[in-house]
């Protein structure tokens, strides 16, 4: 248990920004290289095969990133220094995914040596999780054997999320004409954004999902204006979705698009809503284990991952890119124990 916590402290020290990996992965190639674990990298992943991988057998991908957000201000302490006061260790990253990265890696250790599974298993650090990248999990998808099923380390209370939604993120540009601001000229493209926002507001998803609730439209960003006594002839804002199982995110934008005047261009389409069927061996095994079901607000890697699949990890998703992160050891601990009962005696 102590090497896993002297990992993450190790990577939280290490400065793991998306698409500034190439350390960190550094970190986790050395812990394997020090315990004999042949692995694969391909840029700033690593993935690796328990030891009697065997033909025949299904796969299951156990999976967590290693990338961090940037530092929001409001830190009490150097955010890439881990401060320890008894059980809790502070960093950016240490919730969000470090502690799911060891986890999962404690796991992998657990059973690499086992001859006698009924299943094979894979064990990826992955980057670029946090911006949805190309060069993440996603990149490794034509190189590690097909997946029967993954699980995806994201701080979830060691509740299993058995759905997720998706995420479709709108640029969206009002456009009017521009005029002197003391004078009735021009057309203001803010007050036509501000239209829309409302209209974008005031909607209701007709489908509700048991698991995830409604999708719902967020405005977080807006952007008008060059000086105070111009009207602006162009305003710009994003809308950030959530889509839950009952709609695709094209579904989403072409409603969208026909519901409000402004122009609409998706950034992608391709982190829709994930799940899981109930009744899979995961799932139910998961019931007899008393691990709690549940849907979760937030997109991960699962969106991209072409499996059955869940979301599982120690520490709590509200901790997730705030000042003054912090996970448990308990928390690490208590991971590490409720994945090795999950996967004790699967059958696939």
């Amino acid at each position: 248990m102590e090497e896993f916590v002297t990992l993450l402290k190790t990577l939280i020290s290490t400065p793991s920004l998306s698409k500034e990996e190439d350390r960190a992965a550094e970190v986790i190639r050395d812990f394997l290289r020090v315990r004999g674990v042949p692995f694969q990298t391909r840029g700033n992943n690593t993935w690796c095969l328990n030891r009697h991988f065997a033909s025949g057998k299904p796969v299951i991908l156990l999976n967590s990133h290693i990338d961090t957000v940037r530092p929001v201000p409001g830190w009490s302490a150097d955010p890439f220094t881990p401060v320890v006061e008894g059980e809790k260790i502070t960093g950016l990253g240490s919730n969000d995914a470090g502690a799911s990265v060891v986890s999962l890696l404690a796991v992998f250790l657990h059973f690499y040596e086992r001859s006698n599974l009924s299943f094979n298993l894979a064990y990826s650090a992955t980057a670029e999780e946090e911006i949805s990248g190309d060069n993440g999990v996603s990149s490794l998808l034509s190189e590690l054997p097909p997946l029967a099923f993954a699980l995806v380390g994201e701080p979830t209370r060691m509740e299993m999320a058995i759905a997720e939604k998706g995420l479709l993120v709108l640029d969206c540009t009002a456009r009017g004409k521009a005029g002197h601001a003391a004078r009735d000229t021009g057309d203001n493209a803010l007050y036509k954004a501000l239209d829309d926002i409302q209209k974008l507001r005031n909607l209701r998803f007709e489908k509700i999902s048991g698991l995830l609730g409604p999708s719902k439209v967020t405005v977080t960003q807006i952007q008008a204006g060059t000086q105070h006594n111009v009207v602006p002839d162009q305003c710009t804002f994003v809308a950030d979705v959530r889509t839950n199982e009952h709609y695709s995110n094209q579904e989403v934008y072409e409603l969208l698009r026909e519901l409000i005047n402004s122009e609409v261009v998706a950034r992608s389409f391709r982190l829709n809503s994930s799940g899981i069927p109930a009744d899979h061996p995961v799932v139910l095994k998961a019931r007899h284990e008393g691990i709690l079901l549940t849907g979760s607000p937030t997109t991960s890697d699962q969106a991209v991952i072409p499996c059955p699949s869940v979301k599982m990890g120690p520490g709590n998703s509200e901790r997730s890119h705030t000042a003054d992160e912090y996970i448990l050891v308990s928390e690490i601990r208590e991971g590490i124990q409720t994945y090795i009962r999950l996967f004790e005696d699967l059958s696939l």
